[in-house]
């Protein structure tokens, strides 16, 4: 099993009710939909306002390493990409729980 998880910082200008960040945080939800090979997903914003806290996160289970790999290539999730990239800086971690 590998769980993905993805943290997003909101860059300088915008907020959680910005039209593009309201569009991102949807497609973000909506990945779960769009993408099979995924065992669980579950998206939220931070409730918790320190300096070090990333703003949203995405956690997704996948059974293995090429399912990793398929969700990567997905179209509706490279879409999502694109709508974050565009709003965020973010970190990501794969791990292997195997």
């Amino acid at each position: 099993m590998i769980t993905h998880i993805a943290l997003f910082k909101l860059k300088d200008g915008f907020e959680r009710c910005s039209p593009a960040v309201v569009e991102a945080e949807k497609s973000a939800k909506d990945v779960c939909r769009n993408v099979p090979e995924l065992l669980t997903w579950r998206t939220g914003w931070n409730t918790v306002d320190r300096d070090i806290s990333y703003d949203f996160a995405v956690i997704g289970v996948l059974p293995n390493l090429a399912a990793l790999e398929k969700y990567q290539a997905n179209p509706f999730h490279r879409l999502s990409v694109e709508r974050w990239r565009a709003i965020s800086d973010w970190v990501v971690i794969d791990l292997n729980d195997a």
